[in-house]
């Protein structure tokens, strides 16, 4: 988003004009129709090599990096821990788990971030392991394992195809943001639930990120969000509250399970995991990274999530994809064009962690629960707040306000995401309610209003 503002979180700098792609006559470069853009979107600039990397690289981009990993590597790999466990998983199972996840996240994130020059982070499906609970109560693993492989297969023909990018092209963005400002709402609520339960860990870094971003002057030092993190590890470390779990392997032990392909495996599962990586975990992603002012690869997230997929499957892990609160850590701070290297920073974290992921998974659950959940809060508050700005600003405020309300109510309709419905539902509503929206949109514009551009800016930009 635009803005005369400085970023208080970096040194004052002069970014280098982005390289847009060639736009169709009549239109600026940041409105190329989908349907004129090629299948396999191209990089728009150089890739970055070594000593470019070194260039751009700076303390509050190593920091968001890591924020982005401890996030990753705590709350998620507990969600993770928690559906293996009631589901029977042994612990080898477990840990090859943790180990696929991190590791093709680390992978799929250095390959793509250094290749395109964005921020174009990858993880795996959260919503898609919590749906695998109720599963594993009534098929074995090695069925649910035959739905991976399956789920990545049809993630990755539909991205081949192009239809992923088609069908995003006609969600206008006020309704896609209105989905990721309240999955994401949850990340800001936690810093006061956290608060209320644990002010002791709270307090300081609630009180060390506001000082921070106060005084811009403390802020060119010590990013704020870095800032929170020390914070958060003192207190961690004064209070007494880092309870040292059981000893165990240092290294993981990756373990192949065999797939057992039944129909009622399929029916039940492989089209939540597929819509749930394509439209719900990489919709949010791309939408995180289009209001930073980035220009995501729809088409080329799509084929990378199915490759990595396909790869987690091998190590009996749920599939891979874009997701949003790890983008919004990443693009939280700094100037565009350097980004990327908060990005390569988390893969080659969760490279690392991927290594030694029965080590870090004890590491990080070791630490109170609040100091995960106000960290990643803190870091989330400014991709909040251009959630809520994006979606209500200006046009389909009501198909906005529609999504927002089915995805935070939870709706769960054939083992789907709610943030899926939320989608359908406000899009829905917005065509049949907010027609003049849409015919601005579509470019026919009969009452002679200025055009509303489906495509954000991509200018420079601070924020």
């Amino acid at each position: 988003m635009p803005t005369s503002r400085k970023d208080p979180f970096t040194q004052p700098e002069t970014a280098a004009a982005p390289v847009h792609a060639e736009a169709a006559p009549g239109l600026p470069a940041a409105e190329v129709p989908p349907a004129q853009q090629p299948l396999l979107e191209r990089p728009g600039r150089r890739p970055a090599g070594p000593r470019r990397f070194l260039r751009d690289v700076a303390p509050a981009y190593l920091s968001n990096g890591a924020i982005g990993l401890v996030f990753t590597a705590s709350g998620p790999i507990a969600v993770t821990l928690a559906v293996g466990a009631a589901g029977g998983l042994s612990q080898d199972q477990l840990a090859s788990w943790v180990f696929g996840i991190l590791f093709s996240g680390g992978a799929a994130t250095l390959l793509m971030s250094l290749l395109y020059r964005q921020p174009l982070g990858f993880a795996w499906s959260i919503p898609g392991t919590v749906l695998l609970g109720p599963s594993l109560q009534h098929l074995s693993f090695a069925e649910v394992v035959g739905t991976f492989f399956t789920a990545g297969l049809l993630i990755l023909a539909l991205g081949a195809t192009g239809v992923v990018r088609r069908i995003m092209a006609m969600i206008p963005m006020p309704i896609v943001m209105a989905m990721v400002a309240a999955v994401f709402l949850r990340f800001g609520t936690d810093i006061v639930s956290s608060s209320q339960s644990n002010p002791a860990i709270a307090t300081p870094m609630v009180g060390a990120f506001l000082l921070l971003t106060a005084v811009p002057a403390l802020g060119k030092f010590l990013p704020p969000v870095l800032g929170t993190l020390v914070a958060g590890c003192l207190a961690v470390a004064v209070s007494g509250q880092f309870v040292a779990g059981v000893p165990g392997p240092l290294l993981a032990a990756p373990v192949f399970t065999p797939p057992v392909f039944t129909w009622a495996a399929q029916l039940e599962l492989v089209v939540p995991l597929a819509l749930t990586v394509l439209f719900v975990q990489n919709g949010q992603g791309i939408a995180v990274l289009r209001a930073a002012g980035h220009r995501p690869p729809v088409n080329v997230f799509a084929i990378v999530s199915g490759v990595f997929s396909l790869l987690n499957a091998s190590l009996g892990a749920v599939s891979a994809c874009v997701t949003g609160p790890t983008n919004a850590l990443l693009t939280s701070s700094g100037v565009k064009e350097r980004q990327y290297t908060a990005a390569v920073t988390y893969g080659c974290l969760a490279l690392a962690g991927a290594a030694l992921a029965p080590t870090l998974t004890r590491l990080m659950l070791a630490t109170p629960k609040e100091f995960v959940l106000v960290l990643g809060g803190i870091a989330m508050l400014r991709a909040l707040q251009q959630a809520f700005v994006t979606a209500f600003s200006t046009t389909f405020t009501l198909g906005a306000l529609v999504t927002f309300v089915v995805t935070i109510s939870g709706l769960d309709l054939f083992n789907i995401h709610a943030a899926f419905w939320g989608l359908v539902i406000g899009y829905a509503v917005s065509r049949l309610l907010e027609r003049p929206d849409h015919l601005d949109l579509e470019g026919i514009n009969p009452q002679g209003r200025p055009r509303t551009s489906p495509y954000p800016s991509v200018g420079p930009q601070s924020h």
